[in-house]
């Protein structure tokens, strides 16, 4: 479909930076397509579950699903495992170990790996870095995918603004083998609240709003407006900007190449990538939405870690699952799939969607 222009330029950067903000209270829910994934392969990795979980006294909880007979846990500073380790001890191939507070330094982060005695291992840590000027700052590895390989931890992080980071953030994000900055804000957010990233980190812009490719849309955007402002008054949106403003990231032609940036920054980038808007929960959250459903995590997933940004924030109310769903909504009447939208929306290639795959999954 061709991208059609709208004369009225106000009107790309109200509705995508959500200042065209109507309080009414959340959107219609669209029923979500099931996203699009890679054939089933043989599951090296046997887990069907696993987390770390840090509490607040500095102990740790792991916890695993298996059909193994046993799995041993190990403790390393490195996301793929790498280091050493700290030998943790061992328990059912469905169990739990818990590590007491002071057992591990509380100066750095910790990756757990769960052997089984049959299969492959899998490296799982506590999601959040615990950075206090950045309370999203979060892993976006951990996920199963439909398939059943694992989103690796340690490649892909999603925040919000980066503009306090003191000196100790700073170096946790270099201890996290962090390179790149994805920085999804426009300019008047740029220039007020610079990011503060340490040496080493190549900071990279890919504003979701920016006019560089002009203001053009997919669809009428007058009529887009107007679909999302009915649908928003329907089931009584928080927030009629942001009901406006997901569709509009799908509609909107420089949006594409703001997220087509953003996946190949996380393919060509030989270190950790961290990308992040103001709050770290709108353009970051269709951002990472758009990573996962690409790996194969299934929809039910993807919006659980979409709403994980109201615990993370701290606001029960930050995001809305309808927004959303109004996105996923708009791929739909667009494209008619996930796929599509990949290689036309954002026009990215076979070779980048599998380059993806294969860095950032299990085998």
């Amino acid at each position: 479909m061709q991208p059609r222009r709208l004369t009225a330029a106000a009107l790309a950067t109200l509705v995508l930076t959500g200042t065209a903000t109507l309080a009414h209270p959340a959107l219609a829910q669209a029923d979500p397509n099931t996203p699009t994934t890679q054939p089933a392969t043989a599951q090296a990795v046997p887990f069907t579950q696993a987390a770390a979980h840090l509490a607040a006294d500095g102990s740790y909880t792991v916890s695993w699903s298996s059909p193994a007979a046993n799995v041993q846990v190990t403790a390393h500073t490195k996301p793929d495992a790498s280091d050493p380790g700290t030998p943790l001890g061992s328990a059912a191939g469905t169990g739990s170990l818990a590590v007491p507070a002071g057992k591990l330094a509380a100066d750095r982060r910790w990756y757990f790996k769960l052997t089984p005695d049959t299969g492959g291992a899998y490296v799982v840590a506590e999601r959040s870095l615990g950075i206090a000027s950045a309370k999203n700052f979060r892993d976006a590895g951990g996920y199963r995918t439909s398939d059943g390989r694992w989103v690796k931890y340690g490649i892909v992080y999603r925040s919000n603004k980066l503009a306090a980071l003191t000196d100790p953030e700073q170096q946790r994000i270099v201890d996290q083998g962090i390179t790149r900055d994805v920085d999804l804000r426009n300019y008047s957010e740029r220039k007020e609240d610079p990011d503060k990233v340490p040496d080493g980190v190549t900071y990279q812009v890919a504003d979701v709003v920016s006019l560089a490719y002009g203001i053009k849309f997919h669809d009428p955007a007058l009529m887009t407006l107007a679909q999302a402002i009915a649908a928003g008054l329907f089931s009584g949106s928080s927030d009629l900007g942001q009901s406006i403003g997901y569709p509009f990231m799908v509609n909107f032609v420089g949006a594409d190449h703001a997220f087509k940036d953003l996946l190949t920054a996380v393919d060509s980038n030989a270190g950790a990538t961290v990308y992040h808007c103001s709050a770290g929960k709108d353009r970051t959250g269709w951002g990472t939405a758009v990573l996962l459903t690409l790996l194969g995590v299934p929809r039910a997933t993807v919006e659980a870690d979409f709403l994980a940004s109201n615990d993370y924030t701290g606001n029960p109310d930050a995001v809305e699952l309808s927004w959303l769903r109004a996105a996923f909504g708009e791929v739909d009447h667009l494209y008619g799939n996930f796929d599509t939208y990949l290689h036309k929306g954002l026009g990215l290639d076979d070779a980048t969607i599998q380059s993806l795959r294969n860095r950032l999954l299990t085998p």
